[in-house]
């Protein structure tokens, strides 16, 4: 049941050329920060990988696609890099943009053993186009594919030996429901502790969805856009 690895290096050597990654976070909030480091250190390659967004230029995602690491991602939205766009104008990289709600229920289907379903979000529009449509008590709706990925990469505030894991806040986004539609998850967590220092009641992801689990860090925990304002009521 001690589902402990020795380092990120020990697991993204688990993760071979050609792999379909999924990774959590939204922004940089929430991001595996270590495992991405590992992956890019190693070079693997020709990854397809799935993710809310593409990182910015010179961290998170961004190290891989910069690398050349990447083959395809498949995301929600990819404005604040780059290199991406660089790669993806000039046909360097293959490209599935997908709705944010339609990108969190496709995956919550791969992990519940769920084929597709039917959403009205994307009819009459490029999403559509080559998918089958169908009108359901007067709405139109189009069929979606459930996704699911050989590894997915989460980062949690805290986890047992045993992979169950709570997150922080906002920094749960994507991370719970990509846990549960890989072969293998990989977790790294801010905290390890031992089995039962964690209230069951607040287990976010079961174990039983987590085959290896590490202590990551230390993390930059970056602000994608730090926005200030200048008050001058005074």
């Amino acid at each position: 049941m001690d589902k402990q690895i020795a380092s990120a290096d020990e697991a993204v050597a688990l993760v071979p050329d050609g792999a379909t990654i999924m990774m959590g976070g939204f922004g940089l909030c929430g991001i595996p920060e270590t495992l991405i480091a590992a992956l890019h250190r190693r070079g693997t390659r020709d990854l397809t990988i799935i993710s809310n967004n593409a990182g910015v230029d010179d961290f998170g995602i961004g190290l891989l696609l910069r690398a050349r690491q990447v083959r395809k991602m498949i995301a929600t939205y990819v404005g604040e890099n780059k290199e991406f766009e660089r790669q993806f104008l000039t046909k360097e990289l293959e490209v599935e943009l997908v709705p944010q709600g339609t990108f969190a229920e496709r995956i919550r289907a791969g992990g519940a053993g769920i084929g597709g379903f039917f959403t009205p979000t994307g009819y009459g529009t490029v999403v559509a186009e080559g998918k089958e449509t169908r009108e359901i008590d007067g709405v139109h709706y189009v069929l979606e594919a459930a996704l699911k990925a050989d590894v997915a990469f989460v980062k949690a505030h805290t986890g047992d030996t045993h992979g169950n894991l709570v997150y922080r806040h906002t920094a749960r986004n994507f991370n719970p429901v990509m846990a549960t539609a890989a072969r293998r998850t990989i977790a790294e967590v801010e905290h390890l502790v031992s089995p039962g220092d964690i209230d069951p009641d607040v287990v976010v992801t079961p174990g039983i969805f987590v085959h290896h689990i590490l202590v990551g860090g230390p993390y930059e925990k970056r602000i994608e856009k730090r926005m200030t304002r200048h008050d001058d009521r005074s």
